[in-house]
């Protein structure tokens, strides 16, 4: 038989020896990632379990990236929680809370490698798929299972093949091409399916683009997110780590539900409008629509491709008066590096507020919240009512690049103007 990505990475770890869509199997795990929901509910239903081991402590990731420091009593008693159940079952990867997202730092740090199967207490655990693994978001009483055996059922997933020809323009970023799928299938359209990367256009993009990518597929709907492996991939990872792993390749003939063909060349700058990632506009059709504040960062773009596109917009110019501009890189790697470059200077010099790496304003957590009937406009994966602030606030999602030229202007504006 011939199998898709998902297909030969589930059957690899199922141990099964056929394997097709709809299948239900149990996959061993290779690695597991908990942040603050550890603290939350997942420490809370393992309790129920009366088990006094997790499986493997070498194969948990355990990192605090959405409210750090933390900012409330209650975000300090969860921070809690997590330390003393990661210092009770020893936790061999414990990070802390200066790292970064969960998202960047666990790629920065070689834990995702082609043909692994890893599972996350956060949705956007579909980010790994850039790396040629497959990787997904679980809840907690799915996280107590995999703390307690190391396994975890999975349906296997109908896989579509995303063929892309074409390189990017300058000005447009993967964060317009994956806003334009999204705005094509909608956000229903490709529920518990796999979206498999193909193309001389995909071996174009970098590493950080696949990354935002694969982040968002889930608002999709999508159970995995995965790209086909090539050189770049290949220098990322021997930078990263010196742990074995192979490169895995859909088989010749494998058979997919449905094809999608994007020229990236043909990609423009787009906004997804409040209140849903599928929401499509053209730059053209909200251009001018003023806003008050402009954000960049999250575990979708808030890497050095996205933080040196916006320092090139910015350089030596100021951001609108009545626009709050915040930038939070995504890891503490990604800010040293900016750092370096002078990237946080120019950052701070056109008037924005730059931040420790944390998820912040991205979840209306600590950091940005928006007031009543505020708008802005946002580089991360969703817009949904509520999400950064007061229900009435609005959010418009775009690439780092339309995020730096709205700020400088202070109504949503197409970055192909300024650069």
């Amino acid at each position: 038989m011939s199998y898709t990505l998902a297909e030969k990475i589930l059957k690899t770890h199922s141990k099964v020896e056929k394997i097709s869509p709809g299948q239900f199997v149990e996959a061993d795990i290779d690695l597991i990632m908990v942040h603050e929901q550890l603290g939350g509910r997942i420490h809370l239903e393992y309790e129920k379990l009366g088990i006094d081991y997790v499986w493997d402590p070498n194969k948990i990731f355990f990192i605090l990236d959405h409210w750090v420091p933390a900012p409330t009593i209650n975000a300090a008693r969860m921070h809690q929680d997590c330390v003393k159940f990661a210092e009770k079952y020893k936790f061999v990867h414990n990070m802390g809370i200066n790292k970064g997202i969960c998202h960047q730092v666990l790629p920065e740090l070689g834990f995702s490698r082609p043909g692994m199967l890893i599972v996350g207490s956060d949705s956007h655990t579909t980010t790994y798929g850039a790396f040629n693994c497959l990787s997904t978001g679980i809840g907690a009483t799915d996280v107590s299972v995999v703390f307690a055996t190391g396994k975890l059922w999975f349906r296997v997933p109908e896989s579509i093949k995303v063929e892309l020809t074409g390189r990017l323009n300058t000005g447009v970023m993967s964060k317009d091409f994956i806003l334009t799928m999204i705005g094509d299938i909608s956000t229903k359209g490709a529920i518990y399916k796999a979206l498999e990367f193909h193309g001389t256009g995909s071996s174009w993009l970098t590493i950080d683009s696949r990354m935002t990518v694969a982040n968002m597929v889930v608002e999709a709907g999508a159970k995995f997110g995965i790209f086909l492996p090539d050189e770049k991939l290949k220098l990322w990872l021997k930078n990263r780590t010196n742990q074995p792993y192979q490169f895995v390749e859909p088989d010749e003939n494998a058979e997919y539900e449905n094809e999608l063909h994007y020229d990236l060349s043909k990609i423009t700058p787009v906004i997804a409008k409040p209140s849903n990632p599928g929401n499509l506009a053209t730059i053209e059709e909200v251009q001018g629509e003023e806003i008050d504040q402009a954000f960049l960062g999250s575990c979708t773009n808030g890497r050095m491709e996205d933080l040196r596109i916006a320092a090139r917009i910015l350089k030596g110019k100021k951001i609108h008066p009545k626009t709050r501009l915040i930038v939070t890189p995504a890891s503490r790697e990604i800010y040293m590096n900016a750092m370096t470059e002078g990237l946080i200077e120019i950052f701070i010099d056109a008037g924005a507020v730059v931040t420790h790496s944390t998820c912040g304003a991205c979840i209306g957590g600590h950091l940005g919240v928006l007031g009543p009937d505020e708008r802005c406009i946002s580089s991360t994966n969703r817009n949904f009512i509520g999400r950064m602030g007061d229900p009435t606030a609005e959010i418009f999602l775009a690439s780092p690049a339309t995020v730096a030229a709205s700020a400088l202007k202070g109504k949503i504006s197409d970055p192909r103007e300024v650069l």
